[in-house]
């Protein structure tokens, strides 16, 4: 949370929180409903009142859901106790906010205060998912995909031209090819589709084939993600064929690692936050099996040896 920021989204948490709400309210759920997957999506700030984050939590989501006219008692009644206790004062008093900035603190709660008391407005429907999405991947399809550096595209830009990593880096330019195995997929509560990856470890120099990829030494399990039709054509997916995945050897091998991608189907991040490779994931990212861990740069990511760990006989 942004210690000296005054404004109800001057934080991370708070712009992220934004984000996962524009992305739940999409499913076809009252208010209570939609109030109760947001708390699973972030279980701490939702109900420990001394995590740092509880307070944004409550006034954002009740924020969001004035401004969408959407319903739920809990939520106002929760973001009212927090306004007029002075929880969220005291709780930025500690961290160290100046008096001055406290005040226009004050101000911005009061503010809120009028839109979550005010008389819902009578607006259209708002949208939502009138079926389950398309799953567009299945268990074991195979795919390559270009890579620079080993990054793979970055779906969130428009083009390949406009997909850079910061100020004064260069354009994304394909110089490898990288590939992976959709290993599990769903849809969180029966709507938004997830789907999870295993990648090989490192880009290759040219596109691989099926058979090139059995001999591949080391497969790393990527998070789960989300994939649009828009994101699927701008990753430039090109299926390269299916390989049979069992699900027992799958899990024995990954024995704490397949859990549902619900948390990145409600947060709405996108697969390709998650397919890079080396070298532009490091390799101590992606121990082989049995070696030391090193978390300096993160919690690694589990790996196999080959393919043919997880495929039926």
């Amino acid at each position: 949370m942004g210690v000296f920021g005054t404004g109800l989204y001057s934080g991370d948490f708070a712009m992220d929180l934004r984000s996962t709400i524009s992305a739940v309210v999409r499913l076809p759920f009252d208010g209570d409903k939609l109030a109760n997957i947001l708390c699973e999506s972030e279980p701490r700030a939702a109900n420990e009142p001394g995590d740092e984050d509880h307070n944004t939590f409550w006034l954002v989501v009740a924020d969001q859901f004035a401004k969408r006219s959407i319903v739920c008692d809990s939520v106002r009644d929760k973001a009212l106790e927090i306004i007029e206790s002075g929880a969220d004062i005291a709780v930025h008093q500690k961290l160290g906010m100046n008096p001055s900035d406290l005040r226009k603190r004050q101000r911005v709660l009061i503010e809120l205060r009028g839109r979550i008391t005010a008389p819902a407005v009578d607006r259209s429907p708002k949208p939502v998912l009138k079926k389950p999405q398309a799953l567009l991947m299945d268990i074991g399809d195979v795919f390559a995909y270009p890579t620079f550096g080993g990054r793979c595209i970055n779906a969130y830009a428009a083009s390949r031209e406009l997909d850079r990593q910061g100020t004064g880096t260069p354009a994304w330019k394909q110089d490898g090819w990288a590939a992976m195995v959709i290993v599990d997929h769903g849809r969180a509560f029966d709507f938004l589709a997830w789907y999870r990856p295993l990648t090989i470890s490192k880009a290759m120099v040219r596109k691989p084939t099926l058979e090139e990829l059995r001999d591949v030494a080391l497969w790393r399990l990527a998070h789960a993600g989300t994939c649009s039709p828009l994101h699927f054509r701008r990753m430039e997916f090109e299926s390269i064929g299916a390989l049979p995945v069992d699900n027992d050897k799958l899990r024995r091998s990954f024995p704490a690692a397949i859990v549902p991608g619900t948390r990145a189907a409600v947060s709405d991040i996108s697969i390709c936050n998650g397919i890079s490779v080396a070298p532009y994931v490091p390799e101590v990212m992606m121990p082989r099996p049995g070696e030391p861990l090193n978390f300096k740069r993160g919690r690694p990511y589990p790996t196999i040896l080959s393919i043919s760990e997880i495929l039926s006989s």
